[in-house]
């Protein structure tokens, strides 16, 4: 006899995907790629066809985040993780202070820690759940920390930290599972950083940055000028800030990138914008959110994990479950039903659900997921 649990047709969502990242990729996505497929896939990056889908794409983002002068988009392979790398090469240029409260925003800071010609950074760690932001302290160079950490589903505040500009300090922060989904005033950081595998609905692999004057003239000076101890630091020309900016004022990547992932971000930018912009995009992540935190708050066995509600994210909701309810089997059972990705983060080993809410996502599938959700629970026991 089955186990498997028959969600009636009629209750589900149109479309099941509701990962965190990778993330619903829209049908219109796929067919730009396939109008693309005999003049952009597998044609040069540094030919005017592909050069202009990256133009489009660098235009598209600074009227989405509405960039300050001065500021400018720049873009090279590799993911928000060889970022953080390049910023340890080429933004730090001698200590940083890290807010860590999760799986993401740690990894940065583990970088900074195993970077040779790096002093030791300064760490200000909160339980998983909740934020904390970085404080001032003297001969640091730039704070970081990230505006939604992933792993716990805590969106925290992006404000330069008092008194950094005094100091000449960058504030460095990882938009990953933010950036397109959360509102954001870009000119409190010097690099605004992400990866497009989220609110940007198309593959990893990349990373884009917004970047500040200072930021461009950090690099600069850590790269072609600044010694330490007496001797001028090595970066390697893939984590050269310098080079991807240079480049990207040429539309194009320093390496080979994926032409498909360019293409399908160019058209959820263009997406994006036609329908309002960032402005539209975060109050149709917050709708999503929010009939999944209400619904939780009034459900017998969930609670939202964030208690916090200021510190909730609209992008990422993590759904505690009662210990009786085994997880696990509810997102089995959701998945032979053709609704997936809503495991909690692996390393965080807790009994829940996490539910990414991009702006791809329709807040109609949202109410059905919950619907579904309530339907398996029921029989989960039968």
């Amino acid at each position: 006899m089955s186990n498997t649990i028959a969600i009636p047709q009629s209750m589900l969502p149109e479309d099941g995907r509701f990962g965190s990242g990778p993330s619903k990729i829209r049908g219109e996505q796929v067919d730009a790629l396939a109008a693309g497929a005999t003049t952009l896939l597998g044609t040069s990056h540094r030919q005017t066809p592909v050069r202009q889908v990256v133009a489009s794409i660098r235009e598209g983002l600074a009227s989405f985040f509405r960039l300050p002068e001065g500021y400018e988009i720049a873009l090279g392979n590799g993911g928000a993780s060889a970022f953080w790398d390049m910023a340890c090469a080429s933004l730090i240029a001698r200590r940083a202070a890290f807010g860590t409260y999760g799986s993401f925003s740690a990894k940065f800071a583990a970088s900074a820690a195993s970077a040779p010609f790096l002093e030791s950074p300064v760490i200000f760690e909160g339980d998983p759940g909740t934020y904390r932001l970085p404080e001032y302290v003297d001969g640091v160079d730039a704070y970081c920390w990230a505006h939604n950490e992933t792993s716990t589903g805590v969106a925290a505040p992006v404000r330069r930290v008092a008194g950094s500009l005094g100091q000449g300090a960058l504030t460095l922060v990882d938009g990953t599972s933010a950036a397109g989904a959360l509102p954001v005033d870009v000119s409190q950081t010097d690099a605004y950083y992400f990866s497009p595998q989220k609110a940007f609905g198309s593959d990893g692999g990349l990373w884009v940055a917004v970047l500040s004057p200072a930021a461009i003239e950090r690099a600069a000076s850590v790269e072609q000028g600044a010694k330490l101890d007496g001797a001028r630091r090595w970066v390697p020309p893939f984590l050269s800030l310098t080079s991807a900016v240079a480049n990207s004022r040429k539309d194009q990547t320093l390496n080979t990138p994926a032409v498909a992932t360019l293409i399908m971000l160019e058209n959820q930018v263009r997406w994006l914008n036609d329908n309002g912009g960032l402005d539209w995009a975060s109050a149709r992540c917050a709708r999503s959110a929010s009939i999944l935190y209400d619904w939780a708050e009034r459900s017998a066995y969930a609670n939202p994990f964030v208690t916090d509600p200021g510190a909730r994210s609209h992008s990422v909701v993590t759904i505690d479950l009662d210990d009786a309810i085994d997880a696990n089997r509810v997102v089995s059972a959701l998945r032979d039903n053709g609704i997936v990705d809503t495991s909690g983060y692996r390393k965080l080993g807790r009994n829940q659900l996490r539910i990414g809410v991009f702006p791809s996502v329709e807040p109609s599938d949202v109410t059905a997921l919950t619907q579904c959700v309530d339907y398996v629970v029921e029989r989960l026991g039968d």
